[in-house]
């Protein structure tokens, strides 16, 4: 008879083994790796002696000021029961994609989940890609041609920036949120030939900022230039306007955007991005966006939790509480005398400018142990001299804690 005791002591066994064997070794110096380049151990060294090394932090319990959850949506049990209903539902029972969307990867939820984007956001087209990285490097880099001019704003997020160095287009950027600097730029560009198309790159929430610039007078520029406006929603998406449409879209601005990338990892609690626009656009970028055409699918599972906090964001109260939120800290500022230190935001983002990056670390790391994760800013992710702590503010954020956590910084600024 079949010992089934004795079977499980003996895998028991065995595990224990192998865990003995490969993950509790005695030292990590029995691994023999090639030399570390000299080059880059240096550039590790002077990260360290700047106080601008980063390193991964662990899982904590603290109140959350630092995430992109604005919403709480990460967190809903009703978006996930939602999944996984939307799933059974659906038969998409698959654990992967299986493949890049144009050989085997393109699921049914695909074109579900872009034909709700595209009523929701009134756009022509969407086109989804697999995180907020990969649709700005695959748009930036295929769209602007060689000849072609980028007018981007000097804030303008870091995966902007590696799509237009992959570009063949000439860029140029211009100060944060001045449409007179901007204007001079595109005086000179007007030297160019008929040929030459220019395109204006902005955000309508900077994330390091939290600020805006003035949309509607960039769409005016744009369109008496006659030039292309291409703009990053991230931070707006879920938060502003009707039922979370975004900012672009609450000005009634939609028409007037050559494209619009959206992102589901901050207010929509998934992951990954789509860009808005015409249906030439996707088609186009269907064909030469490299990002796009050369990687695995999303899983079904993660388009079913977009549309599930899709379908959340139309019923939530929590944009309202966020809000909420968002108007009391900033009354707090003022009663703490601080408002001079933040800047002027209406988003979810408050930066507290604390220049040091030595000086700003400490501060976040006396916030965190009283409880607080709010995270600092160094250069050389911002200029040096624009280090800041960052407030990221949740619609589950208690009044108890805003106050608490600006008491604190009074005592330690």
């Amino acid at each position: 008879m079949f010992n089934n005791n004795k079977y499980n002591k003996i895998i028991e066994k065995q595990y224990f083994f192998y865990q003995k064997k490969i993950f509790l070794q005695p030292s990590r110096s029995l691994y023999l790796y090639p030399m570390f380049p000299k080059k880059l151990q240096q550039k590790l060294e002077n990260r360290k002696a700047n106080n601008a090394l980063r390193q991964l932090g662990a899982h904590n319990d603290l109140v959350d000021f630092s995430s992109n959850d604005y919403l709480g949506f990460s967190k809903s049990e009703t978006i996930f029961n939602n999944t996984h209903k939307f799933l059974t539902e659906h038969n998409a029972t698959h654990n992967g994609a299986t493949g890049s969307r144009l050989l085997s990867g393109n699921h049914l939820l695909f074109d579900i989940v872009e034909t709700l984007l595209s009523d929701f956001h009134n756009s022509e087209a969407a086109l989804i890609f697999n995180s907020g990285y990969d649709a700005n490097v695959g748009l930036f880099s295929c769209i602007p041609q060689r000849g072609d001019i980028i007018l981007y704003d000097e804030y303008i997020h870091a995966s902007i920036r590696d799509g237009i160095k992959l570009s063949n287009a000439k860029a140029y950027k211009f100060k944060h949120n001045n449409l007179k600097d901007l204007e001079s730029h595109l005086e000179r560009s007007r030297e160019a030939s008929q040929d030459t198309n220019v395109y204006i790159v902005t955000e309508s929430v900077f994330s390091m900022d939290g600020d805006s610039p003035d949309l509607q007078g960039m769409v005016h520029l744009c369109k008496k230039e006659n030039t292309f406006l291409i703009v990053d929603e991230a931070h707006a998406i879920g938060i502003f306007g009707e039922r979370g449409i975004g900012m672009i879209q609450d000005l009634n601005l939609e028409n007037d955007v050559f494209a619009r990338i959206i992102t589901f990892g901050k207010a929509i609690g998934a992951h990954g991005a789509a860009i808005l626009g015409s249906e030439s656009l996707k088609q186009y970028l269907v064909n030469f966006s490299r990002s796009f055409i050369y990687t695995t699918a999303l899983p079904p599972h993660t388009l079913a939790t977009v549309q599930s906090a899709y379908h959340e964001l139309i019923q939530s109260k929590n944009r309202n509480k966020l809000h909420q939120n968002i108007a009391f800290f900033k009354a707090e500022t003022i009663k703490n005398k601080l408002q001079d230190f933040f800047i002027e935001s209406h988003s979810a983002i408050h930066c507290c400018i604390i220049s040091e990056n030595k000086k700003v670390k400490s501060i976040a790391k006396k916030l965190q142990e009283h409880g607080f994760n709010v995270k600092p800013i160094l250069s050389p992710t911002v200029p040096k001299g624009q280090e800041r702590l960052r407030f990221c503010l949740h619609a589950y954020n208690s009044k108890a804690e805003i106050s608490q956590v600006l008491n604190l910084l009074t005592t330690f600024a």
